[in-house]
């Protein structure tokens, strides 16, 4: 039994999940009943990588700003640029394909029982009083602005502590990331009950008479993923950035697919890094940040969902329409941590735009959770994977502007 779980092991992560994932299909496919149970191995996955990323994030920034020496430089500033500038580009390529491929709705009944926000400054205020949420609430709940906000002014706070206090929260980082790798090895099984619960419970029925927003929705984000991500990485890095990129999608985006939570990837966002020998001190801080800001999926549903309504109510947007848009979906979608349900709840807002009425709008969110199976597990993978992919790309940049002046 021994030999054949150390088998096992030899094998790679992504690898096992694969195969994972094709045991958790064909259970879902021809034994729906019996095999039911396999659902908590999902559950219990999820909730643990939920439970850990916080205290993680907590504990790895602290340590990096507490340990961080005078003159070290870290790249924070060209990763901030390129997740601001990949999330506007990705609501600009949204509203471009919605023109080129226009969509409508068959509108359902609205969403109930949720009170979208009342406009971008709300948005706005909301995700600043996360950043000064009481610290004990921020890790309870979560909340991961609170969380790096706290973190970084311990961490500056403890800068002239004793050596031996710093080496105590780099213990307690070291040994969480332990129990991270501990966690994601467990990753096999998690996302056989995870797609074995969405096959069996979701199916593929109630999704069909949305195909082409599906289509227009899965397309555009494979289109970020694909060709703009690429071209934005090649221009800073000036090599081939395929290889970084499969390297993120595979180790990060599958994972990010199936548990459709950002906070839950971070653990193995944090990983990844490692395996890219990226510095500790950028990453620590850039990847619970990017789970928070950098949401080019978010940007990219705001705007073909919204622009669907406007097509469907036969609205006429003109190009400066067009380009509010962008910018409102990407300061949306930056702010979309700070509003419960996340990207589909700033759709009324973008409607506001062109004057629909919120009725109407929540109608939209409505479509929006239908087939929310689908987009929000393609959200979160673009959303997660492209945190590493900016994060390595930066250093990589940095190191190759270094070479060339040596």
């Amino acid at each position: 039994m021994k030999g054949l779980i150390n088998k096992w092991n030899k094998i790679s992560l992504v690898k096992r999940i694969l195969i994972g994932l094709i045991i958790g299909i064909i259970l879902a496919l021809t034994a729906k009943d019996i095999a039911s149970p396999i659902v908590i191995f999902g559950s219990l996955f999820v909730g643990a990588l939920k439970a850990v990323a916080p205290i993680l994030v907590f504990f790895l920034v602290m340590s990096a700003i507490s340990s961080h020496e005078k003159g070290q430089q870290t790249n924070m500033k060209s990763i901030l640029v390129l997740y601001l500038l990949g999330t506007f580009l990705a609501g600009l390529t949204a509203v471009v394909v919605s023109f080129i491929f226009p969509t409508t709705l068959i509108l359902v009944e609205g969403a109930k029982d949720i009170i979208p926000p009342g406009g971008i400054v709300e948005v706005l205020k909301s995700l600043l009083m996360n950043v000064v949420d009481n610290p004990v609430s921020a890790l309870l709940n979560a909340n991961y602005i609170g969380i790096l906000s706290w973190s970084l002014m311990l961490g500056l706070a403890l800068k002239n502590a004793s050596s031996s206090t710093k080496l105590v929260i780099s213990n307690a980082s070291d040994a969480l990331s332990t129990v991270v790798r501990w966690v994601i090895n467990f990753a096999p099984l998690g996302i056989m009950g995870l797609v074995f619960n969405s096959i069996a419970t979701q199916g593929i029925e109630s999704l069909l008479s949305y195909g082409h927003l599906i289509v227009v929705l899965i397309g555009c984000m494979a289109f970020i993923a694909l060709v703009v991500n690429p071209i934005i990485a090649f221009v800073y890095m000036r090599e081939n950035p395929y290889p970084l990129v499969f390297k993120c999608l595979k180790s990060s985006g599958i994972t990010a697919f199936f548990t459709r939570s950002s906070a839950a990837n971070i653990p193995v966002n944090m990983k990844l890094c490692e395996e890219l020998n990226l510095n500790k001190d950028t990453y620590s801080v850039s990847i619970p940040l990017g789970a928070t800001i950098n949401m080019a999926g978010a940007a990219i549903t705001i705007s073909i969902l919204t622009l669907a309504a406007v097509n469907t109510l036969g609205i006429e947007v003109d190009i400066g329409m067009a380009i509010l848009l962008s910018l409102m979906s990407a300061v949306s979608a930056c702010g979309a941590s700070g509003v419960a349900g996340g990207s589909l709840l700033l759709i009324p807002l973008a409607c506001s735009l062109f004057g629909i009425s919120n009725d109407i709008a929540m109608q939209v969110v409505g479509v929006g959770f239908i087939v929310g199976v689908i987009q929000d597990s393609c959200e979160t993978a673009l959303n997660s994977s492209t945190d590493v992919l900016f994060t390595a790309v930066a250093e990589y940049a940095k190191n190759r502007k270094g070479k060339k002046e040596a």
